[in-house]
């Protein structure tokens, strides 16, 4: 039996990913593999624009909570947060080179797992579900039409949240109504994307409900992370179509 053990970076505030996470890798019942997850923090309180704000996501503290992680001799390094979304996908190419080349372990994020999953699907629009203010949905649009994806302005949803712990308190009322409204206008695809909201463990009523793809980003974190250590994500059950992508 092969052990793999996952490492997850984590926001300090973020109260969802380490729930959600450890429910999806639990999920997995096979005698040719033994999964555990292991977390390290870094500190992030808030999320918006500001430089104040961007500064929580600089290289050098995610750098300490990654050495923590290899500590443990972990398989796989995943940073489970959105900022790339805003801060531009090059952000997270280069802090998981910095992982890798300071760790020697692989490294994958959120968005870069996301990314992957929108291109094994051959996806060219989808829907996007936040917490976030406008502005941060608007530069997440603008980082998604660069590549050439479009978020249609009408499949665009949002809170207005800045405050992490208050995002983390979102509840499945408000999602399953900001999901519905968005598949009701007609996305075939749409992202939860935020790993403070507890979003994984609906997407399955979501996607039965509404016949609409939903790419959560707690999850696709952990998609990745098991492509990089070859364990095949259809082992996972109950999260969600995005384990069936190759």
């Amino acid at each position: 039996m092969r052990v793999i053990r996952l490492g997850v970076l984590v926001p300090s505030s973020n109260t969802a990913v380490e729930p959600l996470t450890h429910a999806i890798v639990s999920s997995i019942q096979s005698k040719d593999v033994d999964l555990s997850v292991h977390f390290s923090r870094f500190r992030v309180t808030t999320i918006d624009v500001s430089p104040v704000a961007n500064a929580q996501f600089e290289l050098s503290p995610i750098l300490n909570a990654a050495r923590l992680l290899a500590d443990a001799k972990v398989d796989v390094i995943g940073w489970s947060g959105t900022s790339a979304g805003w801060l531009g996908f090059e952000h997270d190419e280069k802090l998981c080179a910095a992982i890798e080349a300071e760790t020697g372990i692989r490294a994958t994020t959120s968005v870069l797992a996301l990314n992957s999953i929108l291109r094994s699907l051959g996806v060219i629009s989808f829907g996007l579900v936040t917490p976030y203010r406008k502005e941060l949905n608007s530069l997440i649009r603008q980082n998604y039409a660069a590549i050439g994806v479009d978020i249609n302005a009408t499949w665009d949803r949002h809170l207005g949240m800045t405050d992490n712990n208050e995002i983390g308190r979102v509840d499945d009322a408000t999602l399953d109504g900001m999901v519905m409204d968005v598949a009701s206008n007609g996305a075939n695809v749409l992202s939860t994307f935020c790993t403070n909201l507890r979003a994984a463990q609906r997407v399955e009523h979501w996607e039965e409900s509404a016949s609409v793809i939903v790419l959560d980003t707690v999850a696709s974190v952990v998609w990745g992370m098991l492509k990089i250590v070859k364990v095949d994500t259809r082992l996972v059950t109950g999260w969600g179509y995005m384990f069936e992508v190759e």
